[in-house]
């Protein structure tokens, strides 16, 4: 992926953004998205269950005895899906461009001090997302330390 999430404040929150662009058109994306056997790849617990229509629920067990969900918000097919995660907003966005798409991936969250842990997290996560789009083996990273001192100082956090 390369492309280091930025970080914004809005309305007193705090969102993370990454962007990625793929050769491919929404529609071969968007699978990626939503097929629960590709979601519960690459997002943090995700169960594989998942109800989508607006008002559906995504199941999430996090393997320590925490079982929740979310509520999908917006759906639109092959460009975007939101949902709301406790207090916390996911918005997957593919926006059309030329020679395929671009992916908007948009995390709003409260609490300032994780946004350096949360960029990490969301920054591996959508790795493995390019590489299940690509069709490559996936291989999580072991070793977050660089991604901690990048974005450390990228968002003006101590390490």
């Amino acid at each position: 992926m390369n492309e280091l999430g930025t970080l914004h404040e809005l309305n007193g929150r705090y969102v993370i953004r990454f962007e990625h662009f793929f050769s491919d058109k929404p529609e071969a994306i968007f699978q990626f998205v939503t097929n629960s056997n590709y979601f519960s790849q690459w997002y943090p617990f995700a169960t594989g269950e998942m109800d989508l229509r607006i008002g559906g629920k995504i199941s999430f067990d996090d393997g320590e005895g925490s079982q929740y969900t979310a509520t999908i918000t917006a759906l639109e097919e092959s460009y975007l899906l939101a949902f709301s995660e406790m207090d916390d907003l996911i918005r997957i966005e593919l926006l059309e461009e030329d020679k395929g798409c671009r992916m908007v991936f948009t995390h709003t969250f409260d609490d300032v001090a994780w946004t350096v842990q949360t960029a990490i997290g969301w920054h591996n996560c959508l790795e493995v997302f390019v590489q299940l789009v690509h069709g490559q083996p996936i291989t999580w990273p072991d070793d977050s330390s660089k991604l901690r001192k990048i974005y450390s100082e990228a968002f003006n956090r101590e390490k």
